[in-house]
């Protein structure tokens, strides 16, 4: 593919941004129509657990952890009656293993003593919990709840601000922008496209832009423009 070619179907992607970034989320959903979360859960609990231990760390890895811990500490109850060494001995391999514990622990005392025990479904209660930040609130609300979001990670960052659907050097301004340039009933499915895309070709040091399918159309490849990491969420 000719990384110079702008022109399909007579548009010129080059001056027409809203044409551009219409013909980028096509794409991605055309080559990732099945994207959806890599975490295993089985309720709003065990994926806001899950997505705390995803920090700085696979998904994978936390999917090889989590069955035997929800198997032992099912709920809130059961997790927030431990000590964070306790804890901190399931998750160990998942890294920050401390700091993830006391957050895991806190985060459950408070779901029993305010929520009865729930998840709550709203963006301001749970960035109240330690260790959700507006990323894992966005994932939890939309993959546990159904609700339209979309969670900037450290890939959607990345490929997002690449590709030119975001020119933003944080992750809030990256989610505002996204959430401009996405109509809102394909936010959390987009969420999950740029998480594909970034995992499978548009990697952090070396992205594959020879076999990438949006080179024509992308930011970064046609104009050398610097990929910026995101601010860790807290």
């Amino acid at each position: 593919m000719d990384k110079t070619q702008y022109h399909r179907n007579d548009i010129d992607y080059r001056s027409d941004k809203h044409a551009k970034i219409k013909e980028i989320l096509r794409l991605l959903e055309e080559h990732y129509s099945d994207a959806t979360t890599e975490l295993n859960y089985k309720n709003p609990f065990e994926l806001l657990i899950a997505t705390i231990l995803a920090a700085q760390c696979t998904d994978r890895q936390v999917n090889k952890v989590t069955p035997g811990l929800f198997g032992k500490y099912p709920g809130p109850a059961e997790m927030a009656a431990l000590t964070p060494e306790e804890l901190g001995k399931e998750i160990h391999s998942c890294g920050f293993y401390k700091t993830k514990s006391r957050n895991i622990i806190e985060t459950c005392k408070l779901l029993l003593a305010k929520h009865g025990g729930q998840v709550p479904g709203d963006m301001e209660s749970l960035i109240s919990l330690p260790g959700v930040g507006r990323k894992t609130a966005n994932v939890v609300l939309s993959n546990a709840f159904g609700k339209d979001a979309i969670a900037v990670d450290t890939h959607v960052f990345r490929v997002s601000n690449r590709l030119g659907l975001a020119a933003a050097a944080d992750v809030l301004k990256t989610e505002q922008q996204l959430m401009e340039n996405i109509p809102r009933e394909k936010w959390s499915e987009a969420h999950h496209w740029l998480i594909y895309h970034g995992r499978r070709i548009c990697k952090a040091r070396k992205p594959d832009c020879e076999n990438c399918f949006l080179q024509h159309l992308c930011r970064y490849r046609n104009e050398g423009q610097a990929s910026r990491r995101p601010e860790s969420e807290q």
